[in-house]
């Protein structure tokens, strides 16, 4: 028992001696945490510069450009009564979309001809884009729902008439689950999970690499013929340190004051398979391939496009099936779905089960894989140790000692 308290120091010692691990496993999360916040701070875009062609300039058109205006998220950037170069104005002053009133534009409303006014959409980002077209449409119709009401009183209809007679039905939208469209809120968490699992991943992808690299694998090998024992002591140290991340960005949340419906008696079964998946498939890298390197270029191309196969950007039912399968396989798949049901739907545990049963289902094949493994290469070193001659008992001493 004495050894095992000296080597899970030595375990200890030697993960805080890696500045370069130590960084990324508790600078990163805090880094991007604070970065991703202050990126989507304000949460929604407004002010998307827009450009209005008035070739008609009459009051009709100017009531049409003031209702443009009192859009939070549109702003007219200019006006003009005519534009020659379109695509070459829109790409030096980077206008979301131009908006053209036609020439007697409210000569033909007056006299039922029904004018077009043409919209076209910078579609470089679509994120912009569709928020341009939303607002644009709800004021386009708005304002062509009031020239019609108003067309009908000038015909001798009571208002309550007018408005009767142009809808046939009222239409009434409520959003659910994220209400306020707050961007923050839809991209924190997946971004966050996705770097969580590359810090564990870049955690243990070093740890029995290193190991058998430098020769301190022989050391523990020699303390116990049993994997288990090893692997425990490889366990221990994230399993201290990583709840340390999970409490600063849970506090992260309260601080900065984004309110998710996440009550912990229900986030932590999926957080601990999560961290329990993540942190196996690490080591399994770790173990089955015994370079540093490798180990860690190999599951970084696992992690890159994990976000994007999680689905949570974009759906996973656009996705080609053979793909959308293959994202089982990644942690961070159920781990962003599961999550994605606690914080918006307030969803119960039973709600998540079959997330957290993925989740079981993934670190229990990574455990069982790398146990085999790392007994079999156990009990090999073992065996190469104990047929050294006496005769090499300084080499052998200094294999021990590494």
């Amino acid at each position: 028992m004495k050894e095992f308290f000296q080597l899970l120091g030595l375990e200890f010692k030697r993960f805080l001696s890696n500045r370069v691990i130590l960084a990324i496993f508790f600078m990163a999360p805090v880094f991007y945490g604070l970065l991703f916040q202050a990126v989507y701070r304000k949460a929604q875009l407004q002010d998307l510069p827009i450009l209005v062609v008035d070739a008609d300039q009459t009051p009709s058109s100017a009531l049409l450009i003031d209702a443009l205006s009192d859009n939070p998220s549109l702003k007219v950037a200019e006006v003009l009564g005519e534009v020659q170069y379109l695509k070459e104005k829109m790409l030096e002053e980077e206008f979301m979309a131009v908006v053209q009133i036609p020439q007697d534009f409210e000569a033909n409303i007056l006299q039922k001809r029904h004018p077009e006014v043409r919209v076209d959409l910078n579609m470089v980002n679509l994120l912009e884009a569709n928020l341009a077209s939303r607002n644009l449409q709800l004021v386009l119709a708005s304002l062509n729902a009031g020239f019609e009401i108003e067309g009908l009183k000038k015909q001798g209809m009571s208002p309550p008439q007018a408005a009767a007679a142009y809808e046939a039905f009222q239409i009434s939208f409520h959003k659910l689950y994220n209400s306020s469209g707050s961007y923050l809120y839809y991209m924190l968490p997946g971004l966050l999970a996705a770097i969580l699992q590359q810090v564990i991943f870049l955690a243990m992808a070093i740890s029995f690499a290193r190991d058998f690299e430098d020769g301190h694998f022989s050391r523990l090998a020699k303390a116990s013929p049993f994997a288990g024992y090893s692997l425990l002591l490889k366990i221990l140290p994230i399993a201290i340190f990583l709840p340390l991340n999970y409490a600063l960005m849970y506090w992260g949340f309260q601080y900065f004051q984004i309110d998710f419906l996440m009550p912990l008696d229900k986030l932590l079964p999926l957080v601990i398979y999560f961290s329990l998946a993540a942190t196996f498939i690490g080591l399994l890298f770790s173990i089955v391939l015994p370079s540093q390197l490798t180990a860690t270029e190999l599951l970084m191309v696992i992690s890159t496009p994990a976000f994007v196969l999680s689905g949570f950007s974009w759906p996973r039912s656009g996705m080609p099936p053979l793909l959308a399968e293959a994202a089982n396989y990644i942690p961070l798949t159920p781990f962003i779905e599961g999550l994605r049901k606690l914080s918006y739907y307030g969803a119960e545990l039973s709600q998540i089960e079959p997330e957290i049963k993925q989740l079981q289902f993934l670190a229990l094949s990574a455990f069982v894989l790398l146990f085999v493994v790392l007994q079999i290469k156990t009990l090999l070193r073992r065996r190469k140790l104990n047929a050294l001659p006496e005769s090499d008992s300084k080499f052998r001493a200094e294999s021990l000692k590494n």
